[in-house]
């Protein structure tokens, strides 16, 4: 009797390895339920996102840019839930962009800033560097024309130029949505300082 060919040995116990190591990975996914397929996105909890008082932080800001910044009244289903003043640009061009993001009432999320920089700067800063500030279209919404611009991912940016400042709104909602928050946005008077 002949000794077992060694290669033949190794191969198989190599695959009935993989199979064990394969199962037993697959029965700890199962049970945490450690992975999820959603083809349409993630869905957001809107009630593990924190809160904040938009009136409250850009009234705050508007006190310490020099730009007028406007407070949009959205429907109370709206939440707000993040605010920052943020620098964008550089040398004497160097200004910031006032920003605060909602949750609408279908679980997406919506980022409205505002700054003085120039547009391709913004579209640029907002959709993370990596797009070309090329138009894609205009949209209308209330008889006032916003412009389309790629923002990051799939996610589109629509740019409004008003008094000297850019309106720029971003984020993952449904053009119903962006035009709600478009709508509340282009009607705000500026906070007054």
């Amino acid at each position: 009797m002949s000794a077992p060919n060694r290669f033949k040995t190794s191969a198989r116990d190599m695959v009935l390895s993989l199979a064990v190591l394969t199962a037993i990975i697959g029965a700890i996914v199962w049970l945490t339920q450690g992975c999820e397929f959603s083809p349409s996105g993630p869905k957001v909890d809107p009630g593990s996102a924190p809160t904040v008082d938009a009136p409250k932080e850009l009234s705050s800001a508007a006190r310490r840019v020099d730009f007028p910044v406007r407070s949009p009244a959205l429907p109370p289903d709206w939440r707000a839930n993040s605010s920052n003043t943020t620098p964008l640009g550089s040398g004497a061009g160097r200004t910031v962009a006032v920003r605060v993001g909602w949750i609408t009432p279908g679980g997406k999320y919506l980022r409205l800033s505002q700054s003085k920089a120039p547009v391709d700067e913004l579209v640029v800063f907002e959709a993370g560097g990596d797009v070309s500030a090329s138009s894609t279209g205009t949209v209308d919404v209330s008889g006032t024309q916003w412009t389309k611009y790629r923002g990051r991912g799939e996610e589109p940016s629509w740019v409004l130029s008003k008094d000297g400042v850019q309106l720029l709104i971003t984020g993952s909602g449904t053009e119903d949505e962006f035009r709600t928050l478009a709508t509340a946005a282009q009607t705000a008077a500026p906070i007054a300082k």
